[in-house]
């Protein structure tokens, strides 16, 4: 995943410390690469002259992304630590239909990420 973001430094501080992500690679200071060992999530700086230009919309083409989390319990205590971290919940807890356990949260540039439990996947240790 590729996300263009505001400021490369609030998004790279708000991957790390949330999801514990570290940098693999950072070519340049417009540019960081991230992973967990499983992902790979590269953020990308709005040219300067370009950031005032950008503002959060409903019409934003991304829906939203997501993180696999081993279990349902996992899943709560990711919620219980942004919501302390003050993160911006957009859809509260939930178990879903296909028993699917998750929630929404709103990263500094508003991009929606799912946290989330899916039975049929297994991750590894």
């Amino acid at each position: 995943m590729a996300l263009r973001v505001k400021d490369v430094r609030v998004s790279q501080r708000f991957y790390e410390e949330l999801f514990g992500m570290k940098v693999v690679w950072n070519p340049d200071p417009e540019n960081v690469y991230l992973s967990t060992g499983m992902d790979n999530l590269a953020l990308h700086q709005y040219p300067q002259e370009d950031v005032s230009h950008v503002a959060p919309s409903h019409l934003h083409p991304l829906d939203h992304l997501g993180f696999l989390m081993a279990s349902p319990q996992d899943v709560e205590e990711f919620f219980q630590e942004a919501t302390q971290q003050g993160v911006t919940i957009v859809k509260p807890l939930r178990k879903h239909r296909d028993g699917s356990f998750s929630f929404y949260l709103a990263d500094p540039d508003q991009n929606t990420i799912q946290i989330l439990y899916e039975p049929t996947v297994m991750l590894q240790p």
